[in-house]
């Protein structure tokens, strides 16, 4: 490229997870901010949702975990937009870069509902008469960050000549990015899908997603899921902007197909390893994370299962097919009867259900350090759930009358909580826990990019994804060919219809592991690293100048014809 992209002096981004941790969103967000930090010195501005505020029943104030407030940043703005209305609190986002967040109270805004979607239909044609559940919420956040960003750019900037980027992230905080567009010009703007809503209710609702992808009509697709809302404010925000852009190629096409607009540029997610553990530490905490899982297991099972034992698991948001925790399943029951199987497996479910309570029996026996050689009722699951007789993860087990007996060389658990070092039983963080797995395995049907995998390999586990992640595309295209396990992540050709053979893809894949010596497992081990620095957000940051350019062009081309 010949010409000088053009670079903002401050970027605004805008998104549902800012310092409020959701999903994969905030993880994009928290570790691609310190990149944008060390280039961008506090001219970085993260803009989230307030909900820590006094609930009704009680005078205590729930403290953001995320976030440290300072009400000496731009003290000055801050009173000025209290002065107009707007509840805000400034501070810092507790993640390595610590960059500057405000959070927004938007609950005040319900009450003009009417008149903003009114505004945003006769302005944007956003149809917003469907809107239930999160949409309401979702849209008066947005509205308000918009707010905010229009109250700090009059009072803080207002210069002309300053280069200034609004970033929105997902449909959630598309009203803000078109209320910029109308009412500030001069400011380019971005939007983001993460994975279109549409997409993700079709591959949810059981609907073949890839194959009929060009037969699909988002708008009647839209009208056949009670869809409308979400998709026509997605839609009409990844039109009026100034770059839109996604995570993946893969979800690139579902954008063409779905939404009718090519995206301007695909930014995939990067990855910061400022806290994988290095060396020394990196062993210790993979013992510690092998010894845990390995006791949860053995006072659950009522077992003595040893250090030997292939310790593995998939984790992600409960999205029983999206996420492939089906097919998951399904390969563990075929493993049960694999005569290829070299090592006895435990197997673990980490995605975060209806939890009720942590068990207490099983809290008993770990307390009491001692051995037990009986199991305990229901040996698949670490906490009681409020829904155990229709939980998906449970029923398909018992369905296939996996019960963890003695005989059995793979033990499945389901592990239904945030691991967020409080939930009772494993007390680890997700992060801890992760680097004590021999291998991960993520079988995604529907997975715009993939946090989980690369996750994974940056702890150096290597992991099974699919061609239907936006990861798993990605490894494929640095190998120049479908990734193998020896090559730290082994991707399996998915469509809508071979399930069964992704399972036994999977089964086969767990087998041979089991075989290798430790010689090719620490080889194996050692290319997952080195795949995963390929992803880190040096390497990614690139493709966002490449955004930013494109909106500051827009706005700039905007600006003039005005003159």
């Amino acid at each position: 490229m010949g010409k000088e992209l053009l670079k903002p002096d401050y970027i605004f981004e805008s998104s549902w997870e800012v310092c409020n941790k959701v999903g994969g969103i905030y993880t994009v967000l928290s570790t691609r901010a310190k990149t944008l930090q060390d280039s961008m010195k506090d001219r970085i501005i993260f803009i989230g949702p307030d909900f820590w505020k006094e609930s009704d029943d009680t005078s205590e104030k729930k403290e953001c975990p995320y976030f440290k407030e300072d009400k000496a940043l731009f003290a000055d703005w801050q009173w000025n937009a209290k002065e107009n209305g707007l509840i805000v609190r400034v501070g810092r986002w507790t993640i390595p870069g610590e960059p500057i967040a405000i959070l927004v109270d938007f609950h005040p805004f319900f009450e003009k509902k009417n008149e903003i979607y009114t505004w945003l239909w006769e302005n944007f044609q956003v149809d917003s008469l469907h809107a239930y559940g999160d949409y309401d919420e979702a849209s008066m956040f947005s509205y308000a960050a918009g707010l905010v960003v229009e109250s700090f750019y009059k009072f803080v900037i207002h210069d002309a000549g300053t280069k200034v980027v609004y970033h929105a992230n997902e449909w959630m905080c598309g009203l803000g990015a078109l209320y910029i567009n109308k009412v500030l010009p001069q400011i380019g703007t971005i939007f983001t899908t993460h994975a279109t809503s549409i997409g993700r209710s079709i591959a949810g609702n059981q609907k073949p997603l890839y194959d009929y992808l060009f037969a699909y009509h988002g708008d009647q697709m839209a009208e056949e899921l009670n869809m409308q809302s979400k998709h026509s404010i997605e839609k009409q925000t990844a039109w009026y902007v100034d770059c839109f852009t996604t995570v993946s190629d893969i979800t690139a096409n579902e954008c063409k197909e779905l939404l009718d607009k090519p995206v301007d540029v695909v930014l995939p997610n990067g990855f910061d390893n400022s806290f994988v553990p290095k060396a020394a530490t990196f062993t210790k905490k993979r013992k510690a994370a092998r010894q845990r899982l390995l006791q949860v297991a053995n006072a659950l099972l009522g077992e003595n299962l040893d250090d030997d034992t292939l310790i593995i698991s998939t984790s992600g948001r409960y999205e029983f097919r999206n996420k492939g925790i089906d097919v998951f399943v399904e390969a563990m029951n075929r493993l049960l009867r694999d005569k290829e199987l070299k090592k006895k497996v435990l197997a673990f479910i980490e995605v975060p259900g209806w939890v009720g309570e942590p068990r207490k029996d099983l809290q008993e026996r770990l307390a009491s350090g001692k051995s037990y050689t009986e199991p305990l009722e229901v040996p698949q699951v670490t906490h009681w759930l409020h829904n155990m007789n229709y939980d998906n993860v449970l029923s398909m087990m018992k369905y296939y009358d996996m019960h963890n007996r003695k005989e059995d060389n793979v033990k499945v658990i389901f592990l239904p909580c945030y691991l967020d070092s409080k939930d009772g039983i494993m007390d680890m963080t997700y992060y801890d826990v992760v680097l004590g797995n021999d291998l991960c395995i993520y079988p995604s049907y529907y997975e715009p990019w993939g946090y989980t995998p690369l996750e994974a390999v940056a702890f150096k586990v290597p992991c099974i994804t699919t061609d239907l992640a936006g990861f798993g595309l990605w490894a494929n295209k640095v190998f120049g060919r479908y990734g193998e396990i020896e090559d730290g992540v082994k991707v399996i050709h998915r469509t809508d219809y071979n399930y069964s053979e992704v399972a036994d893809a999977i089964k086969d894949t767990v087998a041979k592991f089991s075989g290798m010596t430790k010689k090719q497992v620490d080889e194996c081990r050692k290319h997952a690293d080195e795949l995963s620095k390929k992803a880190l957000w040096s390497e990614f940051i690139k493709y966002y100048y490449e955004a930013y350019d494109i909106a500051l062009r827009k706005a700039e081309e905007r600006m003039k014809a005005k003159q």
